[in-house]
């Protein structure tokens, strides 16, 4: 059977003198000037429940929401023993190494810390931006692609890909079917659902949505990666985080009511 060989792909996209710029930085900067703008576009439709400076303000938000609760969840709660025995390459995120269910956590911190200094209904703020996290999430599984890394299990299908650093046999390129799932099919199905006024007025909604649908993408998805942590079980540990997902985003949608829009500002006196 002929598989596809992993074209070892440099992970520098360039560099500037002594500045590296690598592919997985590139893909979380993207992600997050794309996201930026898709939460500027969807936030001008009623109920208009940010402005465009609480726009501005939460991208510097959960820009930091996103390095530190990813890179912790990454050494929490998937490779403890490995960085406690180098701690050191904690603070090297441009080499990778970020987790998805960690870096949610560190931009729900954040957003809960913004609304509540802004007196702003958390899921005005959650909504918009989870609308938009399937755009770094396509992108970082691409960046994942590139590196080589989180490859997929053994397998016979004919577009399986041989990762050098996995070994000699092909695996199933999961970083893809993982950025089909959980980046455009599920920006699609809260693009659809966005776009009615009654969904976005429905706080909680498009979260509950995104938290659904991640947690099924990431279970389908976790069939074909190879598990990272060893489990005795047959639900792996990326399955097992996400069932708590799943659940709370049926509460959220079963639970979401509509908000009054906020009022407009009056005219300043001429």
């Amino acid at each position: 059977m002929n598989a596809f060989v992993f074209p070892n792909f440099d992970p520098v996209a360039f560099s500037i003198g002594p500045l590296v710029i690598r592919w997985y930085a590139l893909a979380y900067i993207a992600g997050i000037v794309l996201a930026w703008r898709y939460v500027l576009w969807l936030t001008a439709k009623p109920p208009r429940l940010l402005s465009r400076d609480n726009c501005d303000d939460l991208v510097t938000w959960c820009t930091v929401g996103i390095i530190l609760g990813g890179r912790l969840g990454q050494v929490l709660l998937w490779e403890p023993g490995y960085y406690f025995s180098h701690p050191l390459e904690i603070v090297q995120i441009w080499k990778g190494g970020m987790a998805f269910h960690g870096g949610l956590i560190g931009v729900i911190l954040a957003m809960f810390l913004y609304a509540r200094a802004k007196k702003i209904p958390f899921f005005a703020v959650a909504d918009p931006i989870a609308a938009a996290t399937p755009i770094g999430l396509l992108l970082g599984r691409l960046a994942n692609f590139i590196n080589g890394e989180l490859w997929g299990r053994v397998t016979d299908v004919p577009w399986g890909v041989i990762f050098p650093a996995a070994g000699p046999e092909p695996r199933h390129p999961s970083q893809l079917y993982e950025a089909t799932l959980e980046g455009v099919l599920l920006f699609i199905a809260l693009f659809i659902l966005a776009r009615r006024e009654t969904i976005r007025a429905k706080i909680g909604t498009l979260s509950g949505v995104f938290l659904i649908g991640y947690a099924i993408a990431r279970i389908v998805g976790e069939q074909f990666r190879e598990p990272e942590v060893a489990l005795s079980t047959s639900i792996t540990w990326g399955q097992w985080l996400s069932l708590p997902m799943f659940l709370y985003g049926v509460y959220l949608v079963w639970s979401a009511k509509p908000v009054p829009p906020r009022p407009a500002a009056s005219p300043s006196p001429r």
